[in-house]
């Protein structure tokens, strides 16, 4: 387990250098690695889904954003991020939705910290 945590993460780096150099498409090739390494790798997900947004391949980066969603609901991130995909496809209702949810859970994170 920690072997293919491991092998994630190298994959990830490279995902991220890659994207730091503008090579979007091989950036994906190496998030798509990490994310098979490990699939509850959530960091290597949110990459993924924006590279693919950043290539205008959108349903895929809808795709790999619902997956992370399954994995860990209460992520804000993920909620924005399926609010801007679904806006840039001009689904405006699903994009509010998704709005309205990382609003929500972003509220709901303050009022925990503001009790810790």
């Amino acid at each position: 387990m920690a072997d293919a945590r491991q092998k994630a993460e190298d994959h990830y780096y490279a995902a991220l250098d890659l994207v730091a150099e503008g090579e979007q498409a091989r950036a994906v090739e190496e998030y798509q690695k990490s994310v098979d390494a490990d699939p509850t790798f959530t960091e290597a997900m949110h990459g993924l889904a924006r590279a693919l947004q950043d290539l205008d391949r959108l349903d895929e980066a809808i795709a790999v954003a619902k997956r992370l969603e399954q994995l860990d609901p209460d992520d804000v991130l993920v909620h924005t991020s399926l609010s801007v995909l679904y806006q840039k496809k001009g689904m405006i209702p699903e994009a509010e939705e998704e709005g309205n949810k990382a609003r929500i859970l972003g509220w709901k994170q303050q009022l925990k910290k503001g009790k810790g």
